[in-house]
């Protein structure tokens, strides 16, 4: 090979290998590019993450308000009728009403009352609070009811407390 062939050479190598250099940056530029948008977008991703989650607070914030005020509007007006009630000479009456008042809400609210007594003790609707023991009934049959339980809807909001019965055992 002559002087001439080695230089050439040497030359058309390194036109090469700068074209290959200038498609590497380019491509390095290209994925740059890609990571800057993708980073962007994530960004944007993340603040409209956070935006949302401060509208939904302050949402439930708003809706939690509403409520307070729906109950506590109710129960002003237990409290008028309990006023009334209390300065009545004959207060029978204003009871009566303030109790039909509070049937009406809790029928609104669809709550309702558990039926205890005469039934199978259930330790998802009672609470125990005793048991006698008796030698004419059932076992574990509820005989009295201390405090009465409530549902919402199929939502246990206060279990019956009651008085269970025990079969006393005949020993022979």
């Amino acid at each position: 090979m002559t002087e001439k062939n080695k230089k050439n050479k040497k030359q058309s190598n390194k036109t090469n290998s700068n074209k290959k250099l200038d498609q590497i940056k380019k491509e390095l530029d290209k994925l740059k590019n890609e990571v800057k948008e993708k980073d962007d977008k994530l960004l944007r991703a993340i603040a409209d993450l956070q935006n949302y989650r401060k509208r939904m607070e302050k949402e439930l914030k708003i809706r939690e308000e509403e409520i307070k005020k729906k109950y506590l509007f109710e129960i002003l007006d237990l409290y008028d009728l309990l006023k009334i009630a209390y300065n009545d000479k004959k207060p029978r009456e204003g009871l009566k009403l303030i109790i039909n008042n509070i049937e009406c809400f809790l029928n609104n609210e669809n709550i309702r009352c558990i039926e205890s007594i005469g039934k199978k003790f259930d330790h998802n609707l009672h609470h125990a609070v005793t048991t006698i023991e008796k030698d004419d009934c059932e076992d574990n049959v509820i005989v009295e009811e201390i405090k009465k339980g409530y549902m919402k809807d199929d939502n246990l909001l206060r279990p019956s407390h009651v008085i269970v019965s025990k079969k006393i055992e005949n020993k022979k």
